[in-house]
């Protein structure tokens, strides 16, 4: 396998910046500039990095991969005028470069090569795309271009011209943007500043810059790396996993190795393995998961209504009484906790998290931060979840204290517009707030398994609205399809992964409302007719339901059972509601609390046996 590199060799200069000696002034955008007047004398730097980029990254990474490569170029040709400074500065990074760009010349090879590899560094003119062209239609040779599509504008109407020529006759095509030009075939792939998309596959990843890997950089490994793994013949599912894990450990340096590289996927394989297998263990049969993870917010509202002081102290002597009923591990598989619960202590000194695990039963934890409205005007009145931004660090520190699974909710109100007349729609949720919920759910349940978390993912059609069960049918199905379309996109590992789920009954406040044995009808027919047969399992969420209706319910949805994964309950309200009244805030209380929290532990365990309805 032969390539031939088409690109520039540029001189890197990496200048970390002192940002508090240097003078930088702040635009009415909030924007900081500096005066560059460049005279090493007076400008602060931490340290001066210099190495060869462009596309020179590129074929370092094909040599990595143990591809024979080279860089068409005259043998004259010298690097002198290809400097490009890159100023970091507090962890932001900016270009100074030449206003005169180097230009690209194309050299036919002395042997034919099998590719030909047009590198994101490559100055595109009609004249370059014509002799590469000419090649490829004299030998054969397949063609690979990088289109650097956001200096389009910055090219002359011919340069786009045969930019876009180039896209029409080439094999695989990378993009730093959607195209806006046809590519009739092959391999396409869209590379952006934190996510690859290529065909059916979208992968995250992240780079430190502190490796001073600038988003070219980047892009100019990932993409190498899809190209020389997949034409070496990787999946490209595999071929993404590859280009992330190159990019995500790469420093300005260098790049993986094939070896280190093959290593580390073979290690992210084996995390699915240890993924699938605590998944399974969530949902061993006869057994559920409590959820204890009310948000501030939650616990207020549940404390205020109950008489309780909202403190410290009393959440934690609240989430102590479940955690140390007798016999919890006999009824349950995990607990979701929230961050604060997490972080306090039982009473015997060790804390929560080492607490259960002690007991044999998988600590999770809640993971989103709540919802906020979207601030697309038509979309204002539906909610978005977040906690991406961050959430990776997070998972990293919930992993190494002992958590091993997450969960994070999306929440979707319905309403409906023409109540009362013949024709009867669904306003919200929209299919946009759907969609970008969704996305917002997979990326966050991959992030969970590359930190070695078993994801939660939880859409939940709330309760509290005017519907018909037919219309939850609808809609629960429409959410379904679009998540797990999302998560396939987002390379999740189904047979990782758990969904939590309402069960598909009228809203609380439609003139009919559902029976169990409607409840137990419509939920098996939703499930089995969205959810994979791969899934992990399945669990309930109350939801708004009473603490008798849904135990009544999760035995409807069993009756009508078996089904392709396992099912059981992740309630909150319909197991700890008893045990609240009970309790009222004082210590005192806390047996009788224990004991009516036992006795909605043992109903819905219960409940997760068919009964014998002949």
């Amino acid at each position: 396998m032969r390539i031939l590199i088409v690109g520039n060799l540029i001189k890197d200069v990496y200048l970390n910046l002192d940002a508090k000696q240097n003078s930088f002034e702040t635009d009415e955008n909030g924007t900081p500039w500096m005066d560059v007047a460049f005279n090493g004398g007076h400008q602060s730097y931490f340290s001066r990095t210099s190495v060869f980029g462009g596309a020179n990254v590129t074929l370092e990474v094909f040599k990595k991969l143990g591809l024979e490569a080279t860089i068409s170029r005259p043998s004259d040709e010298t690097l002198a005028d290809s400097y490009r400074y890159i100023l970091c500065a507090d962890d932001k990074i900016s270009y100074f470069v030449p206003s005169e760009r180097k230009v690209t010349r194309f050299v036919a090879p002395n042997n034919p090569v099998d590719w030909i590899f047009v590198d994101r560094s490559a100055e595109i003119d009609e004249e370059l795309v014509s002799k590469i062209k000419n090649y490829i239609g004299l030998t054969r040779a397949k063609l690979a271009f990088f289109a650097a599509t956001k200096k389009y504008d910055e090219m002359s109407a011919e340069t786009r011209s045969a930019a876009r020529e180039l896209v029409r006759v080439s094999n695989v095509v990378f993009s730093d943007d959607v195209l806006k030009e046809a590519h009739p075939g092959g391999v396409n792939c869209l590379i952006l500043d934190n996510e690859i998309r290529c065909g059916e596959f979208i992968r995250r990843y992240r780079v430190s810059k502190n490796d001073l890997l600038t988003h070219l950089t980047s892009y100019s490994i990932i993409a190498a790396t899809i190209f020389g793994t997949m034409v070496s013949g990787a999946s490209t599912k595999d071929a993404l996993e590859l280009a992330s894990i190159n990019v995500e450990n790469s420093k300005v340096t260098g790049t993986l190795s094939k070896d280190a590289l093959i290593e580390k996927l073979n290690a992210h394989k084996d995390q699915d393995g240890n993924l699938r297998l605590i998944a399974k263990s969530l949902v061993s049969p006869g057994k559920g998961i409590l959820a204890a993870d009310e948000s501030g917010g939650s616990i207020h509202k549940k404390f205020e209504e109950a008489g309780i002081p909202d403190d410290e102290t009393h959440r934690r002597d609240y989430r102590n009484i479940f955690f140390t009923t007798h016999h919890l591990s006999d009824y349950v598989n995990g607990v979701i906790l929230f961050d604060e619960t997490a972080r306090q202590l039982s009473d015997k000194g060790s804390d929560f998290v080492s607490y259960l695990t002690s007991l044999g039963i998988i600590p999770g934890i809640k993971v989103d931060l709540g919802l906020e409205p979207f601030s697309e005007p038509e979309y204002m009145s539906e909610n978005w979840t977040k906690g991406l931004s961050d959430l990776p660090e997070r998972l990293a520190e919930y992993y190494e204290m002992g958590a091993r699974f997450a969960k994070w909710r999306a929440a979707f109100n319905v309403e409906l517009s023409g109540v009362g007349e013949s024709e009867v729609s669904i306003k919200t949720p929209s299919t946009f707030a759907i969609l970008k919920n969704c996305e917002i759910l997979a990326e966050y349940a991959r992030d969970c398994q590359n930190a070695g978390i078993v994801p939660i993912v939880e859409p939940e059609v709330v309760h509290d609205g005017y519907y018909s069960v037919e219309t939850c049918a609808k809609i629960t199905g429409q959410i379904l399809d679009t998540l797990f379309e999302q998560l396939k996109r987002f390379n999740v590992n189904i047979e990782g992964c758990l969904l939590k789920v309402n069960m598909v009954l009228a809203g609380k406040k439609f003139e009919n409302q559902s029976s169990p044995e409607e409840v137990g009808y419509w939920t098996a027919k939703v499930l089995r007719e969205h959810c994979p047969r791969e899934l992990a399992g399945v669990v309930f969420l109350s939801g708004g339901q009473g603490v008798e209706q849904a135990t009544e319910n999760l035995q409807a949805v069993t009756n009508n059972g078996p089904f392709p994964w396992p099912v059981t309950f992740s309630f909150a309200r319909a197991l700890q509601g008893p045990a609240l009244d009970a309790w009222k805030g004082d210590n005192n209380n806390a047996d009788d609390a224990r004991e009516a929290f036992y006795r909605r532990l043992v109903a819905n365990c219960k409940a997760l046996r068919k009964n014998d309805l002949s």
